[in-house]
């Protein structure tokens, strides 16, 4: 009886690692065969008030863009002379790496891939750092066609880099010089709702 038993006790046991064993792995295949996950959608939790998107706004697309901005040296309502911002371009990439809006200006024009566009109209600016563009928030014209764009709020830039000449002088002496510079930021687009 003894030699019974334990052959059940044992032929168990055996079992029942055998079914842990099936489903663990089939648990670990599903994993592995899931894709991964998105990144994490923008936060305004780091960023300066002045930039900060209104509540009752949620994000509907969010880029990153490689560009250049295109200066030119002449008289300014700030100053004597200095450096302004003539035409910007730059390709806005989504968040899987696919080219979907363009950018150009002014004045500050996105238009998307599905046909939407939408022009920005800046509402305030923080600073980013002596040689980088400032943070900005945009407030979005109606947009024409259907699409991404359709309906957008609000455009803010973020995680700038680049874009900024401070060596360069600009003076009456050089007056209509051209200067353009590479720049990166994040373009995130915000729908009321």
């Amino acid at each position: 009886m003894r030699s019974t038993n334990t052959h059940v006790r044992t032929a168990g046991k055996s079992l029942l690692g055998t079914t842990f064993l099936i489903t663990g792995t089939a648990l670990i295949m599903a994993a592995c065969s899931s894709p991964p996950p998105l990144p994490k959608m923008h936060s305004q939790d780091r960023l300066p008030q002045a930039v900060m998107v209104p509540a009752g706004n949620s994000v509907a697309l969010e880029t990153r863009a490689t560009g250049i901005l295109n200066y030119e040296c002449k008289p300014t309502a700030a100053g004597p002379y200095g450096w302004v911002l003539v035409s910007p371009q730059a390709k806005l990439l989504d968040r899987t790496g696919k080219d979907v809006v363009a950018y150009s200006g002014p004045p500050a024009t996105f238009k998307h891939i599905d046909g939407s566009s939408v022009v920005g109209t800046q509402i305030s600016v923080a600073p980013n750092g002596d040689y980088t563009l400032p943070l900005q928030l945009s407030r979005a014209e109606p947009s024409k066609g259907t699409g991404a764009l359709q309906g957008i709020s609000f455009i803010q830039r973020v995680n700038t880099q680049g874009g900024v000449e401070k060596t360069k002088p600009c003076a009456a002496s050089n007056n209509g010089e051209k200067l353009t510079l590479p720049y990166q930021a994040d373009y995130v687009f915000w729908r009321q709702g």
